[in-house]
């Protein structure tokens, strides 16, 4: 299917400020991702970003790069604009790959966007992988999702849902006593879609979690669930994550 990735990069990361320059493989963080999504196949890749740096460091790569006012609340909202200023048509399908996500599995890119064929009633999707163990759903970084019978989400929450009030909260060592969803932070949306939700407002719950997508629920929008079999790497939130992906390159060259 064709679908275009669109990557909002930030230089002003609360964490660790000028993340996606940073080098990791040999490589700037921003183009070790930009790489994962042409793997994916799609048609298009663009960086949208709020810096002259990170649009010059694309650009000396060969890749593409539109630049994006600072302003904006979140990811979704900057590519809105990147759609706007590359005229991408209203039937054009976006996926939003996060700039600190080098590990990103290029296979979730094109699962994720086909869902919005299957789902003709969904102007947006994104993806999902089983938890395993308690630590990890009570985990607030690690954010939950539920799901109904058609694979739509029903709501999001850093809290651990569902909750089994006869059986929670567990010891770590003890199994799950059902299924549980981990939400990846991978989005796909038709173009005209993403205008309008660029055009609403941060909503309450959306500010409460601090979770974007919750915004399209709020307006009773639906958002299909690509439900995938195992994460990805975890992205780079602080120093930590850095050198643990610096290792990871370090003991895979294959990667770069």
């Amino acid at each position: 299917m064709n679908f275009c990735v669109l990557i909002p990069a930030r230089m002003a990361s609360t964490r660790l400020p000028g993340k996606v320059l940073l080098d990791v493989g040999g490589l700037p963080m921003i183009e070790q991702v930009r790489r994962r999504a042409l793997e994916s196949g799609a048609a298009r890749v663009v960086v949208a970003t709020d810096h002259e740096e990170v649009m010059a460091c694309v650009q000396d790569f060969g890749g593409e790069a539109v630049a994006t006012d600072p302003s904006h609340h979140c990811g979704s909202e900057r590519l809105a604009e990147a759609a706007r200023l590359l005229a991408l048509p209203d039937e054009a399908i976006i996926v939003n790959l996060q700039g600190d996500e080098p590990l990103m599995d290029p296979a979730l890119l094109a699962a994720t966007a086909a869902l919005l064929e299957t789902h003709p009633h969904c102007p947006m999707a994104t993806a999902a992988v089983p938890i395993r163990t308690w630590s990890e759903l009570a985990n607030p970084h690690v954010v939950k999702v539920v799901m109904d019978r058609q694979d739509r989400a029903l709501y999001f929450s850093r809290a651990p849902i569902p909750w089994d009030r006869e059986h929670f909260p567990l010891d770590d060592d003890a199994p799950l006593p059902g299924a549980y969803w981990r939400h990846l932070g991978l989005y796909a949306y038709r173009s005209a879609f993403l205008q309008t939700y660029a055009a609403w407002a941060p909503t309450p719950l959306e500010r409460g979690e601090s979770l974007e997508q919750l915004r399209v629920l709020e307006h009773g929008v639906g958002i299909a669930v690509h439900r995938g079999s195992a994460a990805p790497a975890a992205g780079v939130d602080t120093a930590a994550d850095l050198e643990r992906l610096r290792a990871h390159f370090s003991s895979s060259p294959k990667e770069m």
